[in-house]
């Protein structure tokens, strides 16, 4: 078994409001966290959960009934087979210490309330706080008394039996408003990145904006050096490469299709603190035709490299194509698939890679994302300026890259 260290630097939660069992199961929590180079809210949204609950269990505030989350967790964090078995074993212990606790109706040291287990009514119930109007209480009352928790469980019921009366009185004066939002972006034209930073939603009878801004730039290259251009022009008439900064520019001058695959970075991110949640990515394809006429004209130039982040991979010549999550690489070491959903707000962004070819067809496509959020949701079209994404297929073509002698023949 690993030898684990029960004090690691992050915690936050001292050994006197965590008993032993608990405190090492956090510790190793925060162990393996401390491999990956992700914060709570990047781990938190590969595991579907809010990053303060993934906090407070790394801290020892809480502790999780079900094990399921701890093993992705631990998956995620690249644990070995020894380590996840030392993990149950320490969820185990910590599980039976917090019930011992709560059966026991211990509130720790200095009357602060313990920790609690994840899913257990205490996890979400506070402690009865005597109104100003209240009859004097004890405080041994007022923190564990049976009398002190029947009146305010009767408080307690009292008020959310108010706050369900008004809730639906304000839902029936709102049955009217659709709560499905569609928002679709469009700019300009070209082959450059496309930006949105007011998609709309629509909504009756008053119009909100989406919850969430985006860009999209279709000019990645294969690690920052590969792609290939179909351009109807003699190599005369063709200028050198540009760097990938300037690629957008260049391509529109010389009247260029993406060669073979288009490379798409969207970047998605919330307009406030509250989440949104991005559920899926779908293509459209709106047209194919025979392969674009001209060159192929490789912008590759000694390219290198063994990082490949990971992306959602297209094949436009299926019949109904679809954004496949596929793993990347990070010299040599395998980059697991992220299959959605994400979660993005103001501070947390996602950028999302696509990567779209063809071998058949000269293809016109668009993506769309869909949303939700607090009871909202929406689709947002991801477009090339607010016209479809451009990819033709090369085979077939002249293959050319530039050399000190200028355009000459790919033999890569």
């Amino acid at each position: 078994m690993p030898s684990w260290d029960a004090t690691h630097p992050g915690a936050t939660v001292s050994g006197e409001a965590n008993d032993k069992d608990v405190e090492e199961f956090a510790a190793l929590l925060r162990r393996l966290k401390a491999r990956t180079d992700r914060s709570y809210g990047q781990l938190a949204r590969r595991l579907n959960m809010n990053a303060s609950t993934l906090h407070r269990y790394c801290v020892g505030e809480a502790v999780p009934l079900d094990f399921a989350p701890v093993e992705r967790f631990a998956a995620l964090c690249g644990a070995t087979p020894e380590e996840r078995v030392e993990l149950h074993r320490f969820w185990i212990l910590a599980v039976a210490a917090r019930r011992r606790r709560r059966e026991a109706g211990a509130t720790g040291p200095a009357g602060a309330a313990a920790p609690v287990v994840e899913g257990t009514p205490e996890a979400s119930a506070e402690e009865p706080v005597p109104d100003a109007g209240d009859p004097p209480v004890a405080a041994a009352a007022v923190a564990t008394g049976p009398a002190a928790r029947s009146l305010w469980s009767r408080r307690r019921l009292t008020l959310t039996a108010a706050a369900v009366c008004a809730v639906l009185a304000v839902w029936g004066t709102l049955s009217a408003v659709s709560t499905h939002d569609t928002a679709k972006s469009k700019g300009g034209t070209g082959t450059g990145a496309g930006t949105n930073t007011g998609a709309t939603a629509r909504t009756s009878p008053s119009t909100l904006p989406a919850p969430l801004t985006w860009t999209a730039d279709s000019q990645a290259w294969e690690i920052g050096c590969d792609h290939d251009y179909v351009i109807d022009k003699a190599p005369k008439d063709v200028p050198p490469p540009p760097v990938q900064q300037d690629a957008g520019v260049w391509a529109a001058t010389q009247h260029a299709v993406h060669g073979g695959q288009t490379n798409v970075e969207i970047s998605v991110q919330g307009r406030s603190s509250t989440a949104v949640v991005l559920e899926a990515l779908r293509v459209r394809v709106v047209g194919r035709t025979a392969p674009a006429l001209g060159t192929a004209y490789s912008m590759a130039q000694g390219c290198g490299g063994d990082i490949t982040p990971r992306y959602f991979g297209v094949n436009l010549d299926a019949h109904r194509p679809l954004a496949k999550p596929e793993p990347g690489s990070d010299t040599g070491r395998k980059v697991p698939v992220a299959h959605l959903p994400y979660r993005v707000s103001a501070t947390d962004p996602e950028v999302l890679l696509v990567k779209a070819r063809t071998g058949t067809c000269d293809c016109r496509w668009y993506l769309e994302l869909d949303w939700s959020s607090q009871g909202r949701s929406g689709t947002l079209r991801v477009d090339d300026h607010g016209t479809p994404f451009r990819t033709s297929s090369i085979k077939g073509l002249r293959h050319l890259w530039y050399s000190s002698n200028g355009w000459v023949p790919y033999d890569g």
